[in-house]
């Protein structure tokens, strides 16, 4: 069985969501994970852009619509490929 990498992030409100890292791209030379709250539908996935600053890996939500058009439809043709 394969062990599910699970990653933890505040909302908004400062409520602990938990997210499994469900795909791991790369599009336009930047990575980026998509991740999938643990409890919830599995409809629901959030595109985050992996960066680099200052030496520290950081996780930057993808808010642009196109960047993330690009994102998903990436994410579609990995999903093809399983």
């Amino acid at each position: 069985m394969e062990e599910r990498e699970i990653m933890a992030f505040k909302d908004e409100s400062g409520n602990k969501i938990e997210c499994e890292v469900v795909a791991r791209l790369q599009v336009d030379q930047k990575n980026y994970m998509i991740l999938s709250p643990v409890e919830g539908g599995d409809e629901d996935a959030f595109a985050f852009r992996v960066d680099e600053e200052d030496g520290n890996v950081v996780y930057n939500f993808v808010e642009d619509e196109e960047e993330f058009e690009r994102v998903q439809k990436k994410y579609k043709e990995y999903l093809e490929e399983e």
